[in-house]
């Protein structure tokens, strides 16, 4: 009787022993599938476009898209990965899936949603014009004649080309960067710079000695950030996020830390 006893003592304790690493097995399960569907996601931008994104003196990635990025990852529930490319072949790298989104400044154009599925836009900018102060240049008319510099396949360079001034320039100059572009104005290769008033502002408010923002400029537009056409899944995630960001007034926070005032639309 006693033998049978243990027996099933033993039997038992086998049954409980087997169940639990049953149930540990399938934690595991559950646990790896969690971490499985986290997905990451590659955004495009160019890092040398401050305050929007550009790298600091550790030569790390910060900004106000990034941060903006960052956060709304956080909330989709995203894992984020930031590549810079060739800005002026931004639609490229974004068709071809070697990124999954452009967020850096992309201005919302009616050309450019043939191709980009977009946001809705999350802030306000102007095209502004830049110049020396001792240039003489007061108003954009006074442009006519004149050397202009602008970054390739910027925004800028379509609110220009979307003026019928731009037919009165001597030469209109495109470089790789603002900063070289601005370095040129203040080397006197240029007579003026029209850049986005994010990074321009940014600029002169370092060198007040050094340049000057005209009154005039070349247009007002919004940021939004690119998606490709058919990932309207991607799109939306993002844009609940950033909803709920400028709901509860995170945005705006982040907002003010570079630019001392709520830019957020």
């Amino acid at each position: 009787m006693r033998k049978h006893f243990y027996l099933w003592i033993m039997a038992f304790c086998a049954v409980i022993f087997l169940n639990a690493c049953d149930n540990q097995k399938k934690q595991d399960e559950v646990k790896q599938d969690s971490t499985e569907q986290v997905q990451t996601i590659v955004i495009g931008l160019d890092d040398d476009f401050p305050p929007m994104g550009f790298r600091d003196q550790n030569n790390e990635l910060v900004g106000f898209d990034i941060d903006l990025a960052r956060e709304a990852a956080k909330r989709a529930n995203l894992n984020i990965e930031f590549k810079p490319i060739d800005w002026s072949a931004k639609e490229a790298e974004l068709n071809s899936g070697r990124v999954d989104a452009l967020w850096n400044g992309l201005t919302i154009t009616d050309y450019r949603k043939e191709n980009i599925l977009f946001s809705k836009p999350y802030m306000i900018n102007h095209q502004i014009i830049v110049v020396s102060p001792d240039s003489g240049i007061k108003t954009k008319a006074d442009l006519a004649g004149k050397i202009i510099g602008l970054q390739n396949g910027s925004s800028a360079l379509d609110a220009v080309n979307a003026d019928p001034i731009h037919q009165s320039f001597t030469s209109l100059n495109q470089y790789a960067d603002n900063v070289t572009a601005l370095l040129d104005l203040a080397n006197q290769r240029l007579d003026a710079v029209v850049v986005d008033g994010v990074v321009g502002h940014y600029y002169v408010a370092k060198k007040p000695n050094d340049y000057v923002v005209l009154q005039d400029n070349f247009g007002q537009e919004e940021y939004g950030v690119g998606f490709r056409k058919d990932n309207v899944e991607l799109q939306q995630k993002i844009q609940q996020a950033l909803d709920s960001m400028i709901a509860d007034g995170t945005a705006a926070k982040i907002s003010e830390k570079w630019f001392g005032t709520d830019v957020t639309k």
